[in-house]
Protein backbone atom coordinates (compact mmCIF):
# COMPACT_ATOMS: atom_id res chain seq x y z
CA UNK A 1 0.00 0.00 0.00
CA UNK A 2 1.25 3.16 -1.13
CA UNK A 3 -1.03 5.56 0.70
CA UNK A 4 -2.37 9.09 -0.07
CA UNK A 5 0.71 10.77 -2.82
CA UNK A 6 1.27 14.56 -2.36
CA UNK A 7 0.80 17.01 -5.23
CA UNK A 8 3.85 16.04 -7.88
CA UNK A 9 5.63 19.68 -7.33
CA UNK A 10 6.00 18.80 -3.25
CA UNK A 11 7.58 15.87 -4.14
CA UNK A 12 11.07 18.23 -4.77
CA UNK A 13 11.05 20.88 -2.63
CA UNK A 14 13.87 20.56 0.16
CA UNK A 15 12.39 22.34 3.36
CA UNK A 16 13.85 25.42 4.66
CA UNK A 17 16.81 25.13 7.64
CA UNK A 18 17.35 28.08 9.92
CA UNK A 19 20.01 28.62 11.56
CA UNK A 20 21.74 26.45 14.27
CA UNK A 21 22.38 26.99 17.69
CA UNK A 22 25.42 26.53 19.77
CA UNK A 23 25.36 23.02 21.07
CA UNK A 24 26.69 23.97 24.22
CA UNK A 25 25.77 26.96 27.15
CA UNK A 26 27.39 30.25 26.47
CA UNK A 27 27.83 30.10 22.91
CA UNK A 28 27.03 32.41 19.95
CA UNK A 29 24.36 31.98 17.57
CA UNK A 30 25.50 34.52 15.14
CA UNK A 31 23.24 32.06 12.24
CA UNK A 32 20.29 33.80 12.19
CA UNK A 33 20.02 37.86 11.97
CA UNK A 34 18.33 37.78 15.29
CA UNK A 35 18.52 41.02 17.22
CA UNK A 36 21.49 41.30 20.25
CA UNK A 37 19.30 43.40 22.00
CA UNK A 38 16.25 41.35 22.17
CA UNK A 39 13.29 42.78 21.95
CA UNK A 40 11.31 46.27 23.48
CA UNK A 41 10.32 46.09 27.10
CA UNK A 42 7.58 47.32 25.91
CA UNK A 43 6.67 44.33 23.85
CA UNK A 44 7.92 42.08 26.42
CA UNK A 45 5.08 43.99 29.05
CA UNK A 46 2.33 43.72 26.57
CA UNK A 47 3.56 40.23 26.07
CA UNK A 48 3.20 39.24 29.58
CA UNK A 49 -0.37 41.07 29.73
CA UNK A 50 -1.53 39.41 27.00
CA UNK A 51 -1.25 35.79 28.73
CA UNK A 52 -4.25 37.05 30.50
CA UNK A 53 -6.91 36.24 27.57
CA UNK A 54 -5.14 32.95 26.03
CA UNK A 55 -8.80 31.74 26.12
CA UNK A 56 -9.80 34.28 23.41
CA UNK A 57 -9.26 33.91 19.87
CA UNK A 58 -7.20 36.54 18.54
CA UNK A 59 -8.44 39.61 16.58
CA UNK A 60 -8.99 38.35 12.82
CA UNK A 61 -8.72 41.76 11.62
CA UNK A 62 -5.20 43.17 13.77
CA UNK A 63 -6.92 46.26 13.77
CA UNK A 64 -5.05 47.50 16.94
CA UNK A 65 -1.68 46.71 15.06
CA UNK A 66 -2.46 47.94 11.75
CA UNK A 67 -3.83 51.20 13.20
CA UNK A 68 -0.24 51.26 14.81
CA UNK A 69 1.71 50.10 11.48
CA UNK A 70 -0.32 52.69 9.55
CA UNK A 71 0.48 55.43 12.31
CA UNK A 72 3.82 55.17 12.25
CA UNK A 73 4.65 54.69 8.59
CA UNK A 74 1.99 57.59 7.63
CA UNK A 75 -0.23 54.68 5.63
CA UNK A 76 -3.86 53.83 5.06
CA UNK A 77 -4.58 50.91 7.78
CA UNK A 78 -7.24 49.23 5.30
CA UNK A 79 -4.15 48.88 2.49
CA UNK A 80 -1.99 46.43 5.43
CA UNK A 81 -2.48 42.94 5.64
CA UNK A 82 -0.55 41.32 8.57
CA UNK A 83 0.89 37.64 8.82
CA UNK A 84 2.72 34.98 11.02
CA UNK A 85 5.80 36.57 9.80
CA UNK A 86 6.41 38.09 5.82
CA UNK A 87 6.94 34.25 5.19
CA UNK A 88 3.59 33.88 5.22
CA UNK A 89 2.81 36.61 3.11
CA UNK A 90 4.72 35.37 0.55
CA UNK A 91 3.01 31.86 1.06
CA UNK A 92 -0.51 33.89 0.26
CA UNK A 93 0.49 35.68 -2.52
CA UNK A 94 1.64 31.26 -4.01
CA UNK A 95 -1.98 30.66 -3.43
CA UNK A 96 -3.40 33.87 -4.66
CA UNK A 97 -1.45 34.37 -7.68
CA UNK A 98 0.55 31.41 -9.03
CA UNK A 99 -0.47 29.05 -10.73
CA UNK A 100 1.28 25.06 -12.46
CA UNK A 101 3.65 26.54 -15.30
CA UNK A 102 3.66 29.99 -14.02
CA UNK A 103 7.13 31.69 -13.18
CA UNK A 104 8.61 33.92 -10.50
CA UNK A 105 12.07 36.07 -10.96
CA UNK A 106 14.43 35.98 -7.50
CA UNK A 107 17.90 37.21 -7.96
CA UNK A 108 20.31 34.81 -8.33
CA UNK A 109 21.39 34.37 -4.42
CA UNK A 110 18.00 35.91 -2.91
CA UNK A 111 16.22 34.45 0.10
CA UNK A 112 15.18 30.56 -0.30
CA UNK A 113 11.63 30.77 0.90
CA UNK A 114 10.72 32.82 -2.67
CA UNK A 115 11.69 29.33 -4.40
CA UNK A 116 9.68 27.27 -1.98
CA UNK A 117 6.50 29.37 -2.76
CA UNK A 118 6.81 28.63 -6.41
CA UNK A 119 7.58 24.97 -5.90
CA UNK A 120 3.91 24.79 -3.61
CA UNK A 121 2.45 25.96 -6.51
CA UNK A 122 3.56 24.47 -9.26
CA UNK A 123 5.80 27.12 -10.16
CA UNK A 124 8.79 27.65 -11.90
CA UNK A 125 11.46 29.81 -10.77
CA UNK A 126 13.91 32.39 -12.68
CA UNK A 127 17.35 32.92 -10.50
CA UNK A 128 18.87 36.37 -12.30
CA UNK A 129 22.50 36.80 -12.29
CA UNK A 130 23.90 39.27 -9.86
CA UNK A 131 26.51 41.81 -10.46
CA UNK A 132 29.18 41.77 -7.74
CA UNK A 133 26.97 39.46 -5.62
CA UNK A 134 24.26 42.81 -6.14
CA UNK A 135 20.58 42.32 -7.99
CA UNK A 136 21.10 43.63 -11.58
CA UNK A 137 17.59 45.40 -12.77
CA UNK A 138 18.57 44.34 -16.07
CA UNK A 139 19.28 41.21 -16.06
CA UNK A 140 15.39 40.53 -14.46
CA UNK A 141 14.05 42.59 -16.93
CA UNK A 142 16.13 40.29 -19.79
CA UNK A 143 14.76 37.25 -18.17
CA UNK A 144 10.60 37.90 -17.88
CA UNK A 145 8.49 36.40 -20.01
CA UNK A 146 4.93 36.09 -20.58
CA UNK A 147 4.40 33.61 -17.59
CA UNK A 148 6.28 35.89 -15.27
CA UNK A 149 3.68 36.48 -12.35
CA UNK A 150 6.01 37.58 -9.57
CA UNK A 151 9.21 39.02 -9.01
CA UNK A 152 10.34 38.60 -5.75
CA UNK A 153 13.09 40.69 -4.80
CA UNK A 154 14.51 41.30 -1.20
CA UNK A 155 16.61 45.07 -0.25
CA UNK A 156 18.51 44.61 1.46
CA UNK A 157 19.14 41.41 0.02
CA UNK A 158 19.95 38.32 2.51
CA UNK A 159 22.47 36.47 2.37
CA UNK A 160 24.87 39.16 0.66
CA UNK A 161 23.82 42.41 2.64
CA UNK A 162 24.03 44.58 -0.56
CA UNK A 163 20.91 46.75 -1.96
CA UNK A 164 19.67 48.56 -4.69
CA UNK A 165 19.07 52.43 -4.25
CA UNK A 166 15.60 53.75 -5.22
CA UNK A 167 16.09 54.55 -8.39
CA UNK A 168 16.62 51.40 -9.75
CA UNK A 169 13.72 50.21 -8.12
CA UNK A 170 11.83 52.44 -10.02
CA UNK A 171 13.39 51.50 -12.92
CA UNK A 172 12.71 47.82 -12.45
CA UNK A 173 8.74 48.74 -11.99
CA UNK A 174 9.07 51.10 -14.81
CA UNK A 175 10.24 47.88 -17.30
CA UNK A 176 7.48 45.45 -15.84
CA UNK A 177 3.88 44.84 -17.50
CA UNK A 178 1.34 45.76 -14.68
CA UNK A 179 -0.04 42.33 -14.95
CA UNK A 180 3.06 41.35 -13.06
CA UNK A 181 3.54 41.68 -9.38
CA UNK A 182 6.54 43.43 -7.42
CA UNK A 183 7.31 42.09 -4.38
CA UNK A 184 9.82 44.16 -2.28
CA UNK A 185 10.69 42.37 0.76
CA UNK A 186 12.30 44.80 3.05
CA UNK A 187 13.09 42.57 6.26
CA UNK A 188 16.15 44.67 6.85
CA UNK A 189 15.08 48.10 5.61
CA UNK A 190 15.23 49.64 8.84
CA UNK A 191 18.95 49.33 9.23
CA UNK A 192 19.98 50.96 6.16
CA UNK A 193 21.59 53.83 6.57
CA UNK A 194 21.51 55.08 2.98
CA UNK A 195 20.12 58.22 1.13
CA UNK A 196 20.00 56.65 -1.98
CA UNK A 197 17.56 53.69 -0.11
CA UNK A 198 13.98 53.05 0.33
CA UNK A 199 11.63 50.53 1.15
CA UNK A 200 8.74 50.97 -1.18
CA UNK A 201 6.51 52.47 0.50
CA UNK A 202 5.83 54.87 -2.08
CA UNK A 203 6.02 52.83 -4.86
CA UNK A 204 3.21 50.33 -2.91
CA UNK A 205 1.25 53.27 -2.29
CA UNK A 206 0.93 54.58 -5.97
CA UNK A 207 1.49 51.46 -7.92
CA UNK A 208 -1.14 49.17 -8.98
CA UNK A 209 1.39 45.87 -9.04
CA UNK A 210 3.90 46.67 -5.88
CA UNK A 211 3.35 45.07 -2.04
CA UNK A 212 6.15 45.85 -0.01
CA UNK A 213 6.73 43.51 3.10
CA UNK A 214 8.18 43.74 6.46
CA UNK A 215 8.81 42.04 9.97
CA UNK A 216 8.91 42.16 13.30
CA UNK A 217 11.31 39.19 13.70
CA UNK A 218 14.65 41.54 12.68
CA UNK A 219 15.13 45.06 14.31
CA UNK A 220 11.81 44.68 16.72
CA UNK A 221 13.63 41.20 18.16
CA UNK A 222 10.25 39.01 18.13
CA UNK A 223 11.13 36.52 15.75
CA UNK A 224 9.64 33.94 17.83
CA UNK A 225 6.34 35.15 17.93
CA UNK A 226 5.91 35.29 13.82
CA UNK A 227 4.73 38.91 12.76
CA UNK A 228 4.91 40.35 9.86
CA UNK A 229 3.27 43.00 7.25
CA UNK A 230 2.38 43.85 3.71
CA UNK A 231 1.34 47.35 2.21
CA UNK A 232 0.20 47.52 -1.48
CA UNK A 233 -2.90 48.36 -3.57
CA UNK A 234 -6.12 47.40 -2.25
CA UNK A 235 -6.54 44.74 -4.94
CA UNK A 236 -4.01 42.57 -3.67
CA UNK A 237 -4.59 43.20 -0.17
CA UNK A 238 -8.20 41.93 -0.69
CA UNK A 239 -6.94 38.97 -2.63
CA UNK A 240 -4.65 38.25 0.16
CA UNK A 241 -7.15 38.47 2.94
CA UNK A 242 -9.34 35.57 0.92
CA UNK A 243 -6.53 33.31 0.99
CA UNK A 244 -5.25 33.37 4.78
CA UNK A 245 -6.43 31.74 7.68
CA UNK A 246 -9.06 33.66 9.74
CA UNK A 247 -6.74 33.79 13.08
CA UNK A 248 -3.43 33.65 11.24
CA UNK A 249 -1.38 35.60 13.75
CA UNK A 250 -2.10 35.09 17.63
CA UNK A 251 -3.23 37.71 20.09
CA UNK A 252 0.21 37.78 22.09
CA UNK A 253 1.84 38.43 18.70
CA UNK A 254 0.08 41.47 17.68
CA UNK A 255 0.10 42.21 21.51
CA UNK A 256 3.97 42.67 21.35
CA UNK A 257 3.92 43.57 17.56
CA UNK A 258 1.87 47.12 18.61
CA UNK A 259 4.00 47.42 21.58
CA UNK A 260 7.12 47.29 19.79
CA UNK A 261 6.50 49.41 16.53
CA UNK A 262 5.93 52.10 18.66
CA UNK A 263 9.03 52.12 20.99
CA UNK A 264 10.70 54.25 19.14
CA UNK A 265 13.78 54.73 21.77
CA UNK A 266 14.24 50.60 21.57
CA UNK A 267 14.27 50.69 17.45
CA UNK A 268 16.65 53.27 17.50
CA UNK A 269 18.85 51.62 20.01
CA UNK A 270 19.36 48.91 17.70
CA UNK A 271 20.12 50.39 14.46
CA UNK A 272 22.85 52.58 16.66
CA UNK A 273 24.31 49.08 18.02
CA UNK A 274 24.38 47.37 14.78
CA UNK A 275 25.84 50.29 12.50
CA UNK A 276 28.53 50.57 15.27
CA UNK A 277 29.26 46.87 15.95
CA UNK A 278 28.75 46.25 11.51
CA UNK A 279 31.55 48.48 11.21
CA UNK A 280 33.93 47.27 13.82
CA UNK A 281 33.17 43.73 12.40
CA UNK A 282 33.90 44.63 8.99
CA UNK A 283 36.71 46.68 9.35
CA UNK A 284 38.58 44.34 11.78
CA UNK A 285 37.54 41.32 9.73
CA UNK A 286 39.11 42.98 6.50
CA UNK A 287 42.70 43.81 8.06
CA UNK A 288 43.10 40.32 9.02
CA UNK A 289 42.96 39.90 5.23
CA UNK A 290 39.47 38.52 4.59
CA UNK A 291 37.14 39.62 2.15
CA UNK A 292 33.90 41.43 3.78
CA UNK A 293 31.29 41.91 1.20
CA UNK A 294 29.67 45.92 2.07
CA UNK A 295 26.77 45.26 4.06
CA UNK A 296 23.54 47.86 5.18
CA UNK A 297 22.04 44.91 6.88
CA UNK A 298 22.38 43.44 10.06
CA UNK A 299 24.75 41.00 8.84
CA UNK A 300 27.90 40.70 6.51
CA UNK A 301 29.00 37.69 3.79
CA UNK A 302 32.47 36.89 4.36
CA UNK A 303 33.74 35.50 1.24
CA UNK A 304 37.01 32.78 1.74
CA UNK A 305 39.36 31.97 -0.83
CA UNK A 306 37.87 28.61 -1.39
CA UNK A 307 34.80 26.40 0.08
CA UNK A 308 37.50 24.52 2.06
CA UNK A 309 38.33 27.55 3.78
CA UNK A 310 34.94 28.25 4.42
CA UNK A 311 34.38 24.74 5.84
CA UNK A 312 37.74 25.01 7.72
CA UNK A 313 36.02 28.26 9.79
CA UNK A 314 32.88 26.88 10.25
CA UNK A 315 34.28 24.16 12.17
CA UNK A 316 37.07 25.93 13.77
CA UNK A 317 34.52 28.55 15.32
CA UNK A 318 32.07 26.00 15.78
CA UNK A 319 34.83 24.52 18.10
CA UNK A 320 34.67 27.55 20.41
CA UNK A 321 30.75 27.75 20.63
CA UNK A 322 30.13 30.60 17.59
CA UNK A 323 28.09 29.34 14.60
CA UNK A 324 28.18 31.47 11.41
CA UNK A 325 25.83 30.49 8.40
CA UNK A 326 26.94 28.42 5.40
CA UNK A 327 25.60 29.25 2.71
CA UNK A 328 25.67 26.05 -0.03
CA UNK A 329 22.00 26.16 -0.28
CA UNK A 330 22.23 29.76 -1.52
CA UNK A 331 25.02 28.77 -4.28
CA UNK A 332 27.30 30.15 -2.14
CA UNK A 333 29.47 27.83 -0.92
CA UNK A 334 32.96 29.73 -0.78
CA UNK A 335 31.18 32.23 1.76
CA UNK A 336 29.75 32.30 5.42
CA UNK A 337 27.06 34.91 6.78
CA UNK A 338 27.90 36.96 10.35
CA UNK A 339 25.31 37.95 12.32
CA UNK A 340 26.35 41.63 14.02
CA UNK A 341 25.86 40.30 17.30
CA UNK A 342 26.41 41.44 20.94
CA UNK A 343 29.68 43.09 22.05
CA UNK A 344 30.99 39.87 24.14
CA UNK A 345 29.53 37.96 20.58
CA UNK A 346 31.41 39.89 18.70
CA UNK A 347 35.07 40.07 20.37
CA UNK A 348 34.73 36.26 20.36
CA UNK A 349 34.31 36.19 16.33
CA UNK A 350 37.41 38.84 15.90
CA UNK A 351 39.37 36.33 18.12
CA UNK A 352 38.48 33.59 16.38
CA UNK A 353 39.37 35.58 13.36
CA UNK A 354 42.44 35.97 14.31
CA UNK A 355 43.68 32.72 15.58
CA UNK A 356 42.53 31.07 12.59
CA UNK A 357 44.69 33.73 10.22
CA UNK A 358 47.86 32.84 12.54
CA UNK A 359 47.18 29.45 12.52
Amino acid sequence: MTGPRPLPAINDIVPYKGGEKPKHAGGHKLSSNENPLGCSPAARAALIAAADGLEVYPDGGAFELRSAIAETYGLDKDRIIVGAGSDEIFQLLGRAYLSPGDEIIQTEHGFLVYRLVAQQAGAKTISAPETELTTSVDAILERVTERTRIIFLANPNNPTGTYLPYEEIQRLHAGLREDILLVLDGAYAEFVRRNDFSAGVELAGSAPNVLMTRTFSKIHGLAALRVGWGYGPSSVIEALHKVRGPFNVSGPGQAAATAAIRDRGFIDASADHNAAELTRLTETVSELGFEVVPSVANFALIRFTSPEEAQAMDAFTRERGIVLRRLEAYGLPACLRLSVGTMDANDAVIAAFEEFERR
